[in-house]
């Protein structure tokens, strides 16, 4: 197995000698070290590390967390902040950042090397899924079928018809089409998918419900029918008039 590489950022030096001891000692090849966040954000790329280890406080105008936006700005590289401070403003600093671990100084080799493999890993996790979801999206986008959509169902992409899908519900990260047949759990939010739903066919009715219109068999105040599982389905607030704006009432 390849040694993973990591670069470090840290401007303090007895710290710095440390961490490259540590690597050295775990098997991982260091492909830098530098001491401030221009430093590191001219030769991030150059380096092409798999994962970097920043320091939050850094010596020069540019820190930690500024450094790891622009960096992530220009490459997908994991970043571990590393920082003596636990207080509440360091920490929301770097939540801002969006980092993939968090180690406070002064730690244990063992540490080190559990958040470097915790952050590889769920990369590696992130990486995949983006590239599931960017195949999804191009093949929805090059396929000239207006009257359907491709969901990836057991490694699979699947023709499911606008007018089988009865209503779609939101789950986290995921979303399940419900169809008359089957029902699909993809990880794209509702905005997303809302974007391959056509309008004229499809209503939100709730922050976590899109449903088709023609399946709608009654309508409650606070909710709704839809057929042919006659599942209750809860009516927004915020939703509620559009829905009715497209209702032909009597």
């Amino acid at each position: 197995m390849a040694k993973s590489r990591i670069l470090i950022v840290e401007d303090e030096v007895i710290v710095s000698k440390y961490i490259e001891s540590c690597l050295t000692n775990l098997g991982y090849e260091i492909t830098g070290v530098y001491t401030t966040g221009e430093e590191a954000v001219a030769n991030a790329e150059e380096n092409n590390p798999n994962l970097i280890l920043m320091d939050i406080r850094l010596s020069g105008k540019m820190n930690g967390t500024e450094a790891a936006v622009k960096i992530t700005d220009l490459m997908d590289v994991p970043i571990v902040f590393l920082t003596a401070y636990t207080d509440e403003k360091t920490i929301e600093m770097a939540k801002d950042s969006d980092p993939y671990g968090y180690l406070v100084k002064p730690f244990y080799e063992k540490e080190l090397q559990t958040t470097i493999e915790m952050a590889l890993h769920k990369h590696s996790k992130v990486k995949q899924l983006k590239k599931e979801r960017d195949l999804y999206y191009s093949v929805i986008e090059n396929k000239n079928t207006a009257d359907s959509i491709y969901i990836r169902t057991n490694s699979r992409l699947k023709r499911v018809k606008y007018e089988e899908i009865c209503y779609v519900e939101a789950l986290r990260d995921y979303i399940t089409i419900n169809t008359l047949t089957e029902n699909y759990t993809v990880r794209i939010n509702m905005k997303e998918i809302q974007k391959f739903l056509p309008e004229r066919d499809f209503v939100r009715i709730h922050k976590s419900f899109i449903v088709r219109m023609d399946k709608i068999f009654s309508i409650k105040y606070t909710s709704l029918i839809v057929e042919p599982s006659m599942k209750d389905i809860p009516v927004g607030n915020f939703y509620r008039k559009d829905l009715y704006s497209r209702l032909n009432m009597l």
